[in-house]
């Protein structure tokens, strides 16, 4: 039994906010934002929510499948910025696909939240339970910002991305011209939540007659050096872990599809790999980071440009808030 990608969409936000735009309400420049980051611009959302984006983005993933809504056995959203508690992103995601068979779950890894919605997707369809699923990253980053905190605001966007992934025996394998071999290859990930505080955002504090608190909106913030401390060592050893499992090594790999949270992050890691920058596709000059999305939205880029052929070996990769990280090495 296999697991393949077959179809792939995003969605962005209409509106682009550039670093100069930036610079007219808040003390930073293009420069400022772009030689610590590779930023010079992201899609903040207005009139979008993260389910509408969350569900074009799915739209078109099952358009580029040729999959419809009702063949759809599952739907997994990775996000930590839902529109409500509850019901889930997964659940209105559901509603607007008309993806009725759907059984329909959040993930909150932030993130790495795409990646561990991948994993536990494939393992859902290998156990023969399901058969075609959609996974989902969708962020509106911007409602958790504070504006005024210049250090960090000016580093995410908003958007979705989306993969259809669907199980195959080696004889349907064959008989769609695949081979027996292929598809989700190997996984690393994991968590650290003794240093989750580093990067965070607090809900809303209890509030009932025994207590009393003043209800406060809760922003993101981030240690940036301890962030970074922490993706350069961690994701290289995922990646290993992740390709040795796979029986595969690094020069084996025609692309690294890391999460897009700061070029000198994704720089560190092919140095430490020994890996061409020429191999580590990059968008968050025009997105930024936009947390879950940014693997899938990334991936949906170099699917839509034809980077991608089939037989190529790909290692996608998240790493962020919780603390959390997830590898998967794929063929495509």
């Amino acid at each position: 039994m296999i697991t393949k990608i077959i179809g792939t969409g995003s969605c962005l936000p209409s509106h682009v906010v550039s670093n100069d735009d930036l610079s007219k309400i808040m003390d930073t420049s293009d420069e400022w934002i772009s030689s610590r980051t590779g930023i010079r611009e992201r899609h903040l959302a207005k009139e979008e929510t993260t389910a509408f984006m969350a569900s074009e983005s799915a739209k078109r993933a099952l358009k580029d499948a040729g999959v419809d809504a009702k063949e759809i056995d599952l739907i997994i959203v990775g996000t930590i910025t839902g529109d409500y508690v509850t019901p889930s992103t997964a659940c209105e995601v559901q509603a607007q696909l008309g993806a009725d068979k759907a059984v329909a779950f959040d993930v909150n890894a932030a993130c790495s939240g795409f990646m561990f919605g991948l994993h536990t997707a494939h393992m859902y369809l290998q156990s023969g339970i399901y058969k075609t699923a959609l996974i989902i990253g969708a962020e509106t980053l911007s409602k958790i910002m504070d504006w005024n905190d210049r250090s960090t605001c000016v580093l995410f966007g908003d958007g979705a991305g989306a993969v259809v992934i669907r199980s195959y025996t080696d004889e349907e394998a064959n008989e769609n011209g695949m081979g027996g071999t292929g598809g989700l290859l190997a996984f690393s990930q994991g968590s650290d939540g003794a240093k989750g505080i580093v990067l965070a955002c607090r809900d809303r504090v209890n509030n009932n007659p025994l207590i009393s608190n003043p209800i406060e909106q809760g922003y993101l913030s981030m240690d940036g050096q301890e962030v970074y401390k922490f993706a350069v060592s961690t994701v290289p050893a995922s990646i290993h872990e992740a390709l040795s499992l796979s029986g595969l090594k690094a020069e084996d790999i025609k692309y690294f599809v890391l999460h897009q949270a700061n070029v000198r992050i994704i720089q560190s890691v092919a140095k430490r790999l020994k890996v061409s920058e020429d191999r580590f596709p990059v968008n968050l000059d025009h997105c930024g980071n936009i947390s879950a999305a940014s693997v899938p939205i990334l991936l949906d880029e170099m699917n839509q440009k034809g980077m991608l052929s089939r037989g190529d070996k790909i290692v996608m990769s998240g790493f962020g808030a919780g603390l959390t990280w997830g590898t998967t090495v794929i063929e495509w």
